[in-house]
């Protein structure tokens, strides 16, 4: 930090600002809050000036900034990261001159307090001379447990003169009571996050809110609280300056080390926020990118994750020179090169491209698979839906196999195939044999899917193309069952599937009570199945037969004889 006074210098005379100046030169005791002479010196200092004057003072006693403020307020410098981590406290408290005129003690307003939880300040202290005395107000924060929140301990002192305070052990106190804080929250399985969601008036937050909730709880995220605001998004902060001053307090006061937008926050919007507050942030779609990244297990999931990661990221690398960082290049324009932020833009560009190709050469490993699925004319049956309704169970059912399936959005990534037999309709359809098909357990949609997660995913959607019908499965015991159902469908729509042969699973139905399965049947005719519970297989076997096209299929014997790994 530089030795120079910053705030409110305009119209002062060379004399005053050297009278400012001369307050870094003071010596403090780290002991105290504040010395006696000191403290006089700084009210004189403000009464000359009409203004007020503060000082940052680190734990050592050294001034570290001098800030001249209006009479009102007093304006902090950016402190950066000034030994700032969980658990910390920032090393610096702030002194101050009270120029109010309510009565003849010392106060500290409102915003000093915001100032002292945002920034999490060692302490902050408000000083008033009155006639042959100066008092002395200053706060702390006092750590306190999720449920009641943190708060702020404020103490008066009537005459500066007689306060004996050890101050440092004071702090040090106070710090290592946060620290043992920090440490039980941090104990626990989860980090602790607020959401935040701006809707219109007519939106229905609940729904878009308890999804988000879900995809937290799948990314190992425990919510504690949830913002809602009715409004148009600001196009700087999403959310205006105000709000998300007292969104940052907030997380603060809750021991919340993240925020989670339920949107996709413009680059503009992610950089206006990061700069306004220490705490992770993160809107819906670095959430789902996240869970993808967690969840994806073969080669090719992790090629598409992290393609759609890079391409989410590029356009949020930036830094405050940006416009300066190249000058011009080629004989007699000699500059500086690439910053390091245009190295690593250009070392993504280039990971990008090569992600791209290898994602290329699976494309033409699945379009070979697929044109010996139709030498062999093999049918194909693609089960789909929205996350977490069953799919996956389902098809472990169908298919005796076993893929991963659990109670969380996008448990299963990685698209898998097996063979279904299907039992025969009668004894003389298909020599009595029955018909082998092959199942595709694809990955779960959402509403509000990253468009860079649709297209690395492109590859594995493709299937869908290929597929002679779409088993659509749909939890039955979900309230928003027919919200997710057209929420699936316009993503059908969107990749021109609309017309292609849908069998509705109405799955879960050993969760929904009779009159809500009787509701969305009359909404949804289709096929009523419990996968967890085995119940409606065989009416969905038999459904299954009626539906998907007859080809001529070769013998079983001829099938042995050309088994393919499909």
């Amino acid at each position: 930090m530089s030795k120079e006074v910053s705030g409110n210098t305009k119209g002062l005379a060379a004399s005053e600002l050297r009278a400012a100046q001369k307050l870094f030169s003071r010596p403090v005791d780290a002991s105290e809050v504040v010395s006696l002479d000191l403290a006089r010196e700084m009210c004189l200092l403000a009464e000359r000036l009409r203004r007020r004057v503060g000082i940052l003072i680190d734990r050592q006693g050294h001034i570290v900034e001098v800030i001249l403020g209006t009479k009102e307020i007093l304006f902090l410098p950016d402190l950066g990261r000034y030994r700032l981590g969980r658990g910390r406290l920032r090393n610096l408290r702030l002194v101050f001159t009270d120029l109010s005129n309510e009565g003849e003690e010392a106060t500290i307003p409102y915003d000093i307090y915001t100032d002292l939880e945002r920034l999490r300040l060692d302490a902050v202290a408000s000083l008033r001379a009155a006639k042959n005395r100066v008092s002395l107000a200053y706060a702390h924060l006092v750590p306190a447990n999720r449920s009641e929140g943190a708060t702020t301990m404020t103490e008066l002192v009537r005459d500066l003169g007689s306060f004996g305070l050890d101050f440092r052990e004071l702090v040090e106190s106070v710090e290592q009571s946060l620290s043992s804080e920090v440490a039980q929250l941090d104990s626990g399985d989860s980090v602790g996050a607020v959401v935040v969601g701006v809707y219109d008036r007519d939106d229905d937050p609940d729904i878009s809110l308890a999804e988000l909730r879900e995809l937290a709880r799948t990314a190992g995220v425990t919510i504690v609280d949830a913002v809602v605001q009715r409004r148009k998004p600001d196009p700087k902060t999403f959310i205006g300056s105000g709000k998300l001053e007292e969104l940052v307090i907030r997380c603060i006061r809750l021991g919340a080390g993240m925020l989670i937008f339920d949107a996709e926050l413009k680059p503009s919007q992610w950089r206006a926020i990061t700069n306004s507050t220490e705490l992770k942030v993160i809107d819906r779609s670095m959430l789902i990118l996240d869970i993808f990244a967690q969840r994806a297990g073969s080669s090719e999931g992790r090629l598409q994750v992290e393609l759609a990661q890079l391409k989410y990221n590029l356009p949020r690398l930036v830094e405050k020179d940006a416009g300066l960082s190249r000058l011009s290049g080629g004989i007699g324009g000699r500059g500086p090169g690439e910053t390091k932020l245009e190295i690593g833009r250009r070392r993504i560009r280039d990971r990008i491209s090569d992600l791209e190709r290898r994602l290329g050469k699976v494309r033409e490993s699945r379009d070979f698979r697929r044109s010996r699925r139709r030498e062999n004319q093999v049918q194909l049956v693609a089960i789909i839906g929205y996350t977490n309704v069953g799919k996956s169970t389902l098809f472990n059912l169908l298919t005796n196999s076993s893929v991963v399936a659990e109670n969380k959005l996008f448990a299963t990534l990685d698209p898998s195939q097996r063979r279904l037999f299907l039992p025969p309709s009668s004894p003389d359809t298909d020599g009595g044999m029955g018909r082998t098909i092959v199942v595709s357990d694809t990955v779960g949609f959402i509403r509000k899917l990253p468009v860079e997660l649709e297209t690395a995913f492109r590859a594995t959607l493709e299937e869908l193309y290929e597929a002679s019908l779409l088993v659509h499965v749909v939890d039955a015991s979900d309230p928003d069952a027919i919200g997710k159902y057209r929420a699936v469908r316009r993503i059908l729509d969107q990749m021109s599937l609309a017309a292609a042969p849908e069998l509705v699973v109405l799955n879960k139905s050993d969760l929904a009570s009779s009159d809500g399965l009787r509701a969305l049947l009359n909404e949804l005719p289709g096929v009523v199945v419990s996968a967890a519970r085995r119940a409606g297989i065989g009416d969905l076997l038999r459904e299954l037969d009626t539906r998907i096209p007859r080809v001529s299929l070769p013998s079983r014997a001829a099938e042995g004889a050309a088994k393919t790994e499909w």
